[in-house]
């Protein structure tokens, strides 16, 4: 085996990293300096590769052998055997990689066959902190070209002519946002870079940051020179230290290296970037908000208009765009409009980064053309519903989006379907939910979220998602009417129309979206005083079959109110009247006799 030139590549993102990655990486080096082949292999720390469900994950080139659930104890086994004596291990191989003709293509692979990689291209490739190794991929060629050859409204109609829309949720085309902020004629731009990724269960942003960050800080000096800023920031929260430190290396980097600064590339062109710290407001990412967070005010979003392209930051013209938007900018420039605007579907063009999380087998991070339907999502790149469980909805949007039912698995992914099934975009959560999943339930924790994450400026938001959570809570206690799914309802719709901002008027759709799919559910809470899937804690009774209890007594012993009660090896009881529903019995049984009613 000739080792010269081998990689060792280590997922460096934030799930790996959780997992240990970081000390795999030092043990690695170690084991290496053991057999004397230090020099001969390198080892690469990069960012996440998608496959976060099976991390640590680590890739050994130019075979490029695929290792799952690496365990520091692992690495020696791995370098012995694969790295000295050229044998793959295969009970730390993943099984979908290998076949009896040998390691095949991670392209064809399952989970990454239907996915189109652009604005994660460099993640999981390169090394995140270096520059050398972006540069080597065409790093920053992108901006060489803009500013050596084209000129600002050049920049901008590539940039409309690709169908390129904001993919922080609403799709508004970036190309129309940057040419109205280069109209204005003002002494001062802003281009901001808006990271405040807040959505339960949502990583897209973060992991861009984690593993390519010089793509965002190329794509916003392109947007600069387009629209004549010479200053811009990277709102980031601060729950983000992994990509804070790997910005801030970044940024010094492309500073050293004359790409930031005040005579980029020789060239005379202007600017540089900053970074601004949120304290995870998820109202935040609303932009007006977002700017009055940046000027040291408290985060709460302004009517509109005025749009920031035409006052913003500190009044100036301001382009907003966020992390995953500018990640494909450098690409478009260097591939052309027609090379992006050929992928996708008519009004919805390129690929969409989803964080894809839940009841689902392959959980992750993954990016596919839009147009794919959910069905290929969710059980052909994500491998469906585990253990046996059958498929019940898969909610897009975060909060602000909806429930999607299987009889609609087939629409295709873009900004219009989804809006058209009471769902959204959004920016890229995709939770898929089994039949365990209890819908009511669903849309009280994300009325509970909102209501929490509301910043109190207008009644509706304030009061109105308040007055709903208190609804879906009186459901999920037993308490519930059929009046107050019609009062839900009504609720919901007024505070759609009313709100101030996009977190208030996006804040009924799980409701209304559960409400239209899934009413049965609701029904059975306020009539039967049932929950179907056995989660609301209220409607639940635990009871024991006693044609599977063995009298092991172990229920007993583990309730910790004494409601549990028999004779050893006979079968127990419990008394409802006393037992609080904690689960700790059912958990514990080992002969599975203790059933929710």
């Amino acid at each position: 085996m000739n080792l010269f030139g081998a990689q060792i590549v280590v997922c460096g993102g934030t799930g790996c990293a959780l997992e240990g990655a970081m000390n795999i990486t030092n043990v690695i080096r170690n084991e290496l300096k053991k057999h004397h082949i230090e020099n001969e292999i390198e080892v690469v720390r990069t960012g996440c590769l998608g496959l976060c469900e099976l991390g640590p994950i680590m890739i050994i080139y130019p075979e490029g052998t695929f290792y799952s659930k690496v365990s520091i104890k692992d690495v020696p086994e791995i370098i012995e055997e694969h790295i000295v004596n050229g044998r793959v291990v295969e009970r730390l191989a993943y099984y979908k990689s290998i076949d009896d003709y040998g390691v095949r293509s991670l392209n064809n692979v399952g989970f990454y066959k239907k996915q189109l990689r652009i604005a994660l291209k460099n993640c999981g490739i390169i090394d995140p902190e270096s520059i050398d190794e972006y540069l080597a991929f065409d790093g920053y060629r992108a901006l060489e070209k803009v500013i050596t050859e084209m000129k600002p409204a050049e920049v901008i109609d590539v940039i409309k002519r690709s169908g390129l829309g904001g993919r922080g949720g609403g799709g508004f085309p970036t190309g129309l946002k940057w040419e109205l902020a280069a109209k204005q004629v003002n002494d001062e731009k802003y281009i901001i870079c808006n990271a405040d990724e807040g959505d339960p269960g949502a990583f897209m942003d973060r992991s861009v940051l984690e593993g390519d960050p010089h793509v965002v800080l190329e794509a916003m000096t392109i947007g600069g020179y387009a629209i004549g800023a010479s200053e811009g920031y990277i709102y980031v929260r601060a729950e983000y230290p992994l990509a804070v430190e790997r910005l801030k290396i970044a940024i010094e980097q492309a500073r050293e290296y004359g790409l930031l600064g005040d005579n980029i590339l020789g060239t005379g062109f202007k600017f540089d970037i900053n970074i601004r710290l949120g304290a995870g407001a998820f109202v935040c990412g609303e932009e007006t908000a977002l700017m009055n967070s940046i000027e040291g005010k408290r985060g709460m979003p302004n009517p509109k208009p005025p749009f920031p392209a035409l006052s913003g930051l500190w009044k100036k013209p301001t382009v907003i765009n966020n992390v995953e938007t500018f990640a494909n900018i450098p690409q478009i420039i260097m591939k052309g409009a027609e090379w992006f605007s050929s992928i996708g579907t008519e009004k919805s063009k390129g690929t969409k980064v989803f964080a894809l999380g839940g009841k689902i087998t392959n959980g992750g991070l993954v990016e596919v053309p839009m147009g794919i339907t959910l069905r290929e999502v969710v059980y052909e790149i994500g491998g469906g519903i585990p253990n046996g469980k059958k498929f019940k909805a898969v909610q897009t949007g975060g909060p602000s989006g909806g429930c999607i039912t299987e009889e609609n698995l087939d629409t295709p992914i873009d900004y219009k379907s989804l809006t058209a099934l009471g769902s959204m975009m959004g920016s890229g959560g995709m939770i898929v939910m089994d039949e365990d999943n209890c819908m009511v339930d669903v849309a009280r924790f994300y009325l509970d979220f909102v209501k929490d994450e509301s910043c109190g400026k207008c009644t509706p938001c304030r009061i109105g998602t308040k007055r709903m959570l208190e609804i879906l809570q009186k459901i999920t206690q037993g308490k519930g009417t059929l009046e107050d799914l019609d009062r839900l309802e009504s609720l919901a719709q007024q505070i759609r129309k009313v709100s101030l901002c996009g977190l208030g008027q996006t804040a009924p759709n799980p409701v209304l979206s559960t409400l239209k799919y899934f009413r049965e559910e609701y029904i059975a809470h306020v009539v039967d005083r049932k929950c179907p899937a056995g989660v609301c804690t209220a409607l639940v009774e635990y009871s024991i079959n006693p044609e599977k209890c063995r009298g092991c007594s172990l229920c007993a012993r583990q309730c910790p109110v004494n409601a549990i009660s028999g004779k050893i090896r006979q079968p127990y009881s419990i008394d409802s009247s006393k037992c609080i529903k904690c689960g700790a019995c059912a958990e514990r049984c080992p002969f599975k006799a203790i059933e929710k009613d």
